[in-house]
């Protein structure tokens, strides 16, 4: 049987399956995107609730595997060479989890480094400055007299957006033919905009026709309707 015990956070959040995939998370849009590739591969794990309002990302036992206190994290108990890996930043577990499948990235190395591309264009763009227009419009910073931060963020997130419109112009997802992690990663980006921050008429979001077809198409994947609940 599978020993997870050496691993502090498992004494806060039990391995009642430590042969499964543990997954530490909320179902945010970072927390989605590794649910959602879960479901999508049909791997087994066991998700843990990583709950903000009790702080427990700054818990010691959270700590000790993400010194970073962010979710997600995961702690796979079959790891390369068979060891237990803990991992955190959700484009490296996006990354892990397709190389370990063989699933969700081309293996073809020209198609593979563009997929990855599209993956960090939503790691260093439109995460954090969907973000942004999140926080200006929505929580704190909408309080704030001076609206030049707010629509400072505002205009990158419709340039980002328009710069994904036109490459999904004639393609089916962001490499064609072919669903990847860069997908997974980029749309649930989508969905916070629209459904939690609610800025369609802020940005212009009928303005981008590509983008929304596909992010519809997404939303009917039954893994995706799975994974955007966990955990529940």
């Amino acid at each position: 049987m599978t020993d997870l015990s050496a691993f502090s956070i498992t004494r806060k959040w039990p391995a009642h399956h430590p042969e499964r995939l543990q997954l530490y998370s909320l179902p945010t849009p970072n927390g989605v995107k590794v649910s959602i590739l879960l479901e999508e591969l049909g791997l087994p794990y066991e998700a843990h609730k990583v709950s903000f309002e009790t702080r427990d990302q700054f818990s010691p036992e959270f700590l000790s595997l993400n010194p970073n206190n962010k979710i997600p994290a995961i702690l796979d108990p079959n790891g390369p060479g068979d060891q237990p890996l803990a991992l955190w930043e959700s484009g490296a577990i996006l990354i892990y989890l397709a190389e370990k499948t063989g699933r969700f990235l081309p293996t073809e190395p020209a198609r593979r480094y563009e997929t990855l591309q599209w993956l960090m264009f939503q790691m260093g763009g439109i995460g954090p400055m969907f973000g942004q227009v999140g926080f200006f419009y929505l929580y704190g910073g909408k309080d704030y007299e001076d609206k030049r931060p707010r629509d400072r963020y505002v205009a990158e997130a419709t340039r980002l957006l328009g710069v994904l419109d036109q490459r999904l112009t004639g393609r089916d997802w962001v490499m064609g033919d072919e669903y990847t992690i860069a997908d997974i990663a980029i749309l649930p980006w989508i969905r916070t905009l629209l459904e939690r921050y609610q800025v369609s008429d802020l940005i212009g979001y009928e303005r981008f026709a590509q983008v929304d077809r596909v992010y519809r198409a997404w939303l009917q994947r039954p893994a995706v309707q799975r994974g955007l609940n966990v955990p529940a």
